[in-house]
This record gives C-alpha cells, structure tokens and sequence, in this order.
C-alpha cells in the first residue's frame, strides 16, 4: 500500500492557493511498541494552520517547504500495538494530513472516542470535536456566559461561530452574529435562529451597526476574526465586559503586516477582561452538552466537506478566502473504511 500525503510546496503570499500545496506518495509507516496505524477518514481543516506556512513560529512550530500539513484527524485503527486500542476503534487527533497516520499516547489533542449511535463521526471532528469544544470552553470558562446577556459572534456562520452563538442562545442570551455576505446573514438568522445579524461588507460603520444591534451594550464578544473587527467591538462593550479572543482570521493572510487595533485604551476606560485561549483538551460536562444539544435539535450542525485528499489545498483556500459555511472538513476518499 502507498501512502498519499498533503506537502507545502510554496509558501503563500496572501491567501493560500491550491498550488502552495502538493500531494506526494509515501510508504505505509509501520507502528511501533504502543503505537497504532489508523486510517484517516476525516480532516480538520482548520484557520490556525495559515500562520505555520508563513515560516515563523507562533504557538506551533512552522511547516517548512516539503514537510506534511498537520492539524486534527479522525480514523479508525487498522493495526495495533497499543494495549488499550483494537482494530476498528475510532481516534482523533492532531496528525498529518495523509491516509495513513501513526498514533500513540503523546499525540497532540488525543482521543480515544466512542461515538454514540447514529451520530455521523464528521460531527466529531466539528460540533462534537474541536469547533465545539472551542465554543464551549471559550463561552464558559474563559467568557463565564450567563443568561440575559447581549453576546455578540464574528465568522458567526464558520465551524467555531456558529456553535458559539448557539450555545449563547441555549443559555438564555442575546446573540448578534457578524458575517461577510448575504448567504450567511439568512443562515445565520434563518437556520441558528441568531437574534440579529450584521453583514460587515455591507456596513459602512460597523461600531454604528453594532450599536444599533445592540441598544443596551455588549456583555461578551467571542472573537474569531481580531482587526477592525476586534477594533469596532472594543467601542461597544459594556463596562466590565469581557472578550474571548479564539481566533485572528483578519491577520492570518497578512503576516508581515497584520491590521492595526486603535482602540484598545477601551479596555481600560470600560475595565474590561480580554484572554485568549488554546483548546488543549475539553470537560466531559462539555462534551454530554454538546452531544445532547445536537441530539435533540437546539444545536444545527453546519459542515463544508471536501471529498478527495487531492482537493485539501484547495478547500484550505477556499476557506482562508472566506468562502465557507459551517465546520471545513476533508472526506478522505476510503469509503470502504467508513
């Protein structure tokens, strides 16, 4: 068997381009002492990735030209040496994007899952994996959410957005939903069931349109994008008003020259508590809320899947040009594994 892997060919100058990556033939790795081959059915394509193409180190290190593209995967065990995993369990974890990966107990983000009976496993990788757990532990142990507040979501309609504002509407708040064009506006108001929703790209004075979203403040900003975004919400906050930084899309393509925040003496002047988090691992709490909202229909699950480990550059560009909804996923074509 051979082996298909996602390289960086190039590095991107703005928005990455299908051709910054390249798919190479690599042998099947063979698992060592408490290690299991897994094939992967799902990848998580993922915003954060976009700075370690760049060649600079952030909180990951860089990818260099040549070297796989890594982020969270899900698959299920072909071969083990691992005492706790048989053939057939299903993993996730933070890997390389190919068919074939190697797990073991240091990997990144590890999980030995049990899916639950007619819940697709894409769901593990988005409402029910990272994006979820994101929304969840952003909402509540960073934003420390409560009912009646005015909440307010950028990239509303992406993997993380999109589950943040639900969760905010089940516990009982006010939720605004900021979004980059008319599609995701009706989505986001029409299908999650937002309060309110401002199109940016339509509005001249995002500050004003908040304001006016928003007539009694802002309590809690959950922050996917950073910029002028980040910049407008800092004049609406109300005093002691907190800000969950979980994303920097804004800055992501623009490395060398990341938009300018003016505004952040607010924080001061409102006392204001802005953090920003890495989801390194998620509550079972989090994860029993998250699988009965889905279950029971309170959370709508939005996923953008790419079938074809050939088409990864090209679904991680459409996504960093802003042209998805719902949770980015790539299908690996192996449906004989599913």
């Amino acid at each position: 068997m051979r082996n298909r892997r996602v390289v960086l060919r190039s590095r991107p100058a703005h928005v990455p381009d299908r051709e910054n990556f390249g798919v190479v033939e690599v042998d099947v790795p063979e698992p060592g002492p408490e290690q299991a081959l897994v094939r992967n059915l799902y990848i998580s394509v993922e915003p954060a990735i976009r700075p370690r193409l760049d060649g600079v180190d952030t909180y990951m290190p860089p990818i260099g030209i040549g070297e796989p593209i890594q982020s969270p995967t899900l698959g299920k065990v072909v071969q083990s040496n691992h005492p706790k995993w048989r053939e057939g369990d299903v993993l996730f974890g933070f890997n390389n994007w190919e068919d074939y990966t190697i797990f073991s107990d240091e990997t990144l983000l590890l999980e030995h899952l049990g899916p639950r009976e007619g819940v697709p496993l894409s769901y593990y990788v988005g409402p029910l994996g990272g994006s979820g757990g994101a929304a969840y532990v952003g909402l509540h142990d960073v934003g420390q959410i409560k009912a009646g507040e005015t909440v307010v979501v950028s990239a509303a309609a992406g993997g993380v957005g999109s589950v943040a504002g639900q969760i905010a509407r089940i516990r009982g708040c006010r939720v605004v939903g900021l979004v980059g064009s008319a599609e995701k506006a009706a989505i986001v108001r029409d299908r999650l069931r937002f309060d309110d929703v401002i199109n940016y790209r339509e509005t001249p004075d995002l500050a004003a349109a908040v304001r006016e979203a928003c007539p009694d403040g802002v309590d809690l900003f959950f922050d996917n994008v950073g910029g002028s975004t980040l910049d407008a919400l800092l004049q609406c906050m109300n005093m002691y008003g907190r800000i969950v930084n979980c994303g920097m899309i804004a800055a992501y393509n623009h490395g060398d020259q990341p938009p300018p925040v003016h505004h952040l003496w607010e924080v001061v002047a409102r006392q204001l508590r802005m953090q920003g988090f890495l989801l390194l691992q998620t509550s079972h709490e989090a994860a029993e809320d998250l699988h009965d909202w889905v279950a029971s229909g309170e959370l709508i699950v939005l996923e953008n899947v790419t079938r074809g480990i050939d088409n990864a550059g090209e679904a991680f560009s459409h996504l960093m040009a802003g042209g998805t909804v719902g949770k980015t996923l790539i299908e690996l074509d192996l449906p004989e594994a599913a």
